[in-house]
């Protein structure tokens, strides 16, 4: 997978999108400053949700509509959306600012009339919100679009993921990443169940990461520990300012630890290998070694008693102790002299 030109895979490091969410709290001003915050952190996106109240509920308060328990409780969904949405004559300055200054930006669309207007801002990626994953003629709405799409999974099941990859193949999508989530906000650390990531590689195939709504950053880092090739977290300016979801968000600080860690990380993962690295040449001689332990004329017999391993490691390999008990020196020896083939008959 790329989103303008970045690969995303597992040789590649951690994709970090700092998404943006409600945490503009109605203002543009907070909205410039959230992605200036990206930028400075070394976020790779920002990213949006592009809705309306009205696209993605209706204003009603009948008991269905009703937030029960949790960070809105007592809100309708209606309420709750039309608070946190952000207006769509933002979206083209929002996408000029964050072009002009050089991080990508991309939204989720939770209707068609939003892939519309991102289409006319040239997104260049789309992601489907964990809600959104049963949507299925959105998603083949979206992947009509060419881009690369990340699905988020959070309460899908797994015909339910089935079902929304081959949606998005239907509809054309060649480039599909998957991000195994928890649809609590914010979620139980427990509940994440990161040896999932391994088993959704591997069984789809495609680029997997994570949308993360646990606090802090230690389920993220586990989850690039396990292949993870993407990481979401929402972001704020401040996780007091009182917003939707600013209180399970991560401040400048934390995102800059993500970025960081999450690449240190990844490099850590390195590759497969069993050979000596070369950070270690110099540490070999400190090794165990076998060494003469008395002195000994030509023609003595070796013994346990004249021979042990020590450090360093500039004598005969350890390996060899047995080997060698029983041979005679074949030169004079002094105490404290690494054995060598040289000094011992074969």
């Amino acid at each position: 997978m790329q989103i303008k030109g970045r690969k995303i895979n597992q040789y590649e490091p951690p994709y970090i999108i700092a998404e943006m969410s409600a945490n503009h709290n109605g203002s543009i001003e907070n909205a410039y400053r959230i992605i200036d915050m990206a930028i400075s952190c070394g976020a790779d996106a920002v990213k949006l949700q592009t809705y309306r109240p009205d696209t993605i509920t209706m204003d009603l308060k009948t008991p269905e509509f009703m937030i029960k328990g949790g960070l809105w409780d007592g809100q309708s969904l209606f309420e709750l959306y039309e608070s946190a949405f952000m207006p769509w004559d933002w979206h083209k300055p929002l996408f000029e600012y964050a072009n002009k200054n050089k991080i990508t930006i991309f939204s989720s669309p939770f209707d068609n009339t939003a892939v519309d207007l991102l289409e006319d801002l040239n997104a260049p990626a789309y992601k489907i919100a964990s809600f959104e994953a049963v949507d299925l003629p959105l998603i083949r709405y979206v992947a009509k679009t060419g881009k690369p799409i990340i699905i988020s999974t959070g309460m899908a099941d797994a015909e339910e993921i089935d079902e929304a990859v081959e949606a998005a193949k239907e509809g054309g999508c060649k480039e599909i990443a998957l991000l195994h989530c928890v649809s609590g906000y914010p979620a139980p650390v427990g509940d994440y169940n990161l040896r999932t990531l391994t088993d959704m590689r591997e069984k789809y195939g495609l680029v997997t990461g994570l949308s993360d709504h646990t606090l802090g950053n230690t389920t993220a880092l586990g989850a690039v520990a396990l292949g993870a090739s993407i990481i979401e977290k929402h972001v704020t300016l401040d996780r007091n300012g009182g917003g939707p979801d600013d209180s399970f968000s991560l401040e400048r600080k934390e995102l800059k630890e993500l970025v960081d860690n999450s690449r240190t990380t990844w490099e850590a993962l390195g590759n497969i290998d069993y050979g000596r690295k070369s950070s270690e040449e110099g540490n070999v001689q400190f090794r165990r070694s076998l060494y003469f332990t008395t002195n000994l004329k030509m023609g003595d017999v070796l013994s346990e008693k004249h021979i042990k391993s020590i450090r360093p490691g500039f004598g005969l390999p350890p390996k060899y102790f047995d080997e060698i008990i029983g041979k005679k020196v074949s030169s004079d020896v002094e105490a404290g002299t690494a054995t060598s083939w040289d000094v011992i008959e074969k």
